[in-house]
């Protein structure tokens, strides 16, 4: 008995018609036919009443079918664990992420995730959080580290917190320190040369919004970069700059951390994936990990 037998025996017990059954499993009708005959000779008992346009099973196909469904169902399952397992042997992980998250707390996860697995390749998408919600939509990226809220019009996406974070301003160690008392608030950012981030990230968003509840607008002096673009800017004295906390603990001894006043400015991040596709085995191993290393925020 092989599971091609059983298989070609469940689509014309479903179908109860032997073309349509052949169709269905995409092979010949014939070669179906003269596979059943085989099952029947083996089992030593008729599984089909072929009357002229009338196909019914029999009591010994009766009796086979429940059998033959759950034995398919079983060898199913086995080649899914099967390919799970192997999975994590190879294969790939596509995970997004904005460029601070990339420099502050993915270096330490993926390598304890690249000597845990290390057949499994990672390919890294750095971008904007709007940008790489487009990514997830269209299938580009497994996982993604995202800036909640989402955007309005995102796709559906299943989101997991995974940290919150609070934001500082960076300004050149060489340069006066913003702010009074080793503070800076919002307000005081009116008039102040802000490096401003490109369209598309949420920190330029945030900025934005929270200049505009204190009742002005920012003043740029460059404006359009990437994370280490805005920090480079920021070193060179060209303004001052608000960014996520782990990025300016890791930007070096010749930036200032100012931090914000008050309630402050904070982000949210969580993983995130399409919530009508599950995501691979490695990268539900990878999410796992994430979210056991998530750090402390500050």
């Amino acid at each position: 008995m092989h599971f091609q037998q059983l298989t070609y025996f469940v689509a014309v017990a479903e179908t109860r018609h032997f073309t349509r059954a052949a169709e269905a499993v995409h092979v010949s009708q014939p070669s179906l036919s003269q596979q059943i005959r085989a099952l029947e000779t083996e089992l030593g008992a008729d599984l089909f009443s072929r009357a002229r346009g009338n196909i019914t099973l029999t009591d010994a196909g009766e009796a086979l079918l429940p059998l033959a469904r759950r034995i398919l169902a079983d060898a199913e399952t086995a080649r899914q664990e099967v390919q799970e397992v192997v999975s994590l042997r190879s294969g790939r992980v596509r995970l997004g992420a904005t460029p601070s998250l990339c420099t502050g707390l993915l270096p330490d996860v993926l390598r304890a995730f690249h000597d845990r697995h290390p057949g499994v390749r990672l390919l890294l998408e750095e971008g904007g959080s709007h940008d790489l919600v487009r990514q997830l939509a269209r299938g580009a990226l497994d996982l993604a580290l995202v800036v909640l809220p989402l955007p309005a019009a995102s796709p559906a996406l299943t989101t997991v917190e995974l940290l919150r974070e609070d934001l500082v301003v960076v300004s050149a160690a060489t340069e006066p320190p913003p702010g009074r008392g080793g503070s800076i608030r919002v307000a005081d950012l009116e008039g102040a040369p802000l490096v401003m981030f490109r369209h598309g990230y949420n920190l330029r968003e945030l900025t934005l919004a929270a200049c505009r509840a204190e009742g002005f607008e920012p003043s740029f002096t460059v404006e359009g970069g990437e994370m280490d673009a805005v920090l480079g800017f920021v070193r060179a004295g060209l303004g001052i700059a608000v960014v996520p906390s782990m990025a300016a603990a890791r930007a070096g001894h010749d930036l200032r951390r100012t931090r914000l006043a008050g309630d402050g400015l904070r982000r949210t991040i969580a993983l995130a994936h399409r919530s009508d596709v599950d995501p691979p085995r490695a990268a539900r191993e990878l999410q796992r990990m994430l979210l056991e290393h998530r750090p402390t925020p500050g």
